[in-house]
């Protein structure tokens, strides 16, 4: 009788492996996604340096019982550049937004604020970025919608846009807000 050499299996097993680790990728409900462990639980302490002389804001006001929406941003990241006017439409719309600048020159930052306007409430400084490690965030911009106690109800990653906006910003604030 013939012996089968382990190396003809092993491409056919391997190609199997592979295609069963995809098909299960596949149906994530969305793989682009990056998972937040902090989604249900208590956002982090906010114990951040003020920005220039706007007002600052620490996590007392994430627990003041409003639901409110905390976003990373800094004035080299392109796409926080694209988001800001919807950060400024929610903020005119009653939204209360807390900025918190990532790893950036604050004279750069007060610039890009002078120039776009501000849709802050309050600012905070993260200049190290242990507050973005803290907070768990891959990059900037990334918005996090807290409710009334402080509970992270939603992390969202990217820019902010009209569709974002409708599509999951909304819906998070009214789950924050019941």
């Amino acid at each position: 009788m013939a012996r089968i050499s382990p190396l003809v299996v092993l491409p056919p097993v391997l190609f199997a492996g592979l295609a069963v680790a995809f098909y299960v990728g596949m149906q994530r409900e969305n793989p682009d996604a990056l998972p937040s462990t902090l989604e249900g639980r208590e956002a982090p302490a906010v114990t951040l340096a003020p920005l220039g002389t706007l007002p600052e804001f620490d996590v007392s006001m994430l627990k003041d019982g409003q639901v409110k929406l905390v976003n990373f941003w800094a004035s080299w990241c392109a796409p926080c550049r694209v988001e800001h006017p919807n950060l400024e439409a929610l903020a005119a719309q009653g939204v209360t937004v807390y900025g918190i600048n990532y790893k950036d020159q604050p004279q750069k930052a007060l610039a890009f604020l002078q120039e776009l306007g501000n849709p802050y409430a309050a600012v905070a400084e993260d200049a190290s970025g242990r507050a973005g490690i803290d907070w768990g965030i891959y990059g900037v911009p990334e918005t996090f919608v807290i409710d009334g106690t402080g509970k992270v109800i939603l992390r969202f990653p990217g820019p902010i846009t009209e569709r974002v906006i409708d599509e999951t910003i909304r819906p998070a604030l009214a789950e924050a807000a019941g």
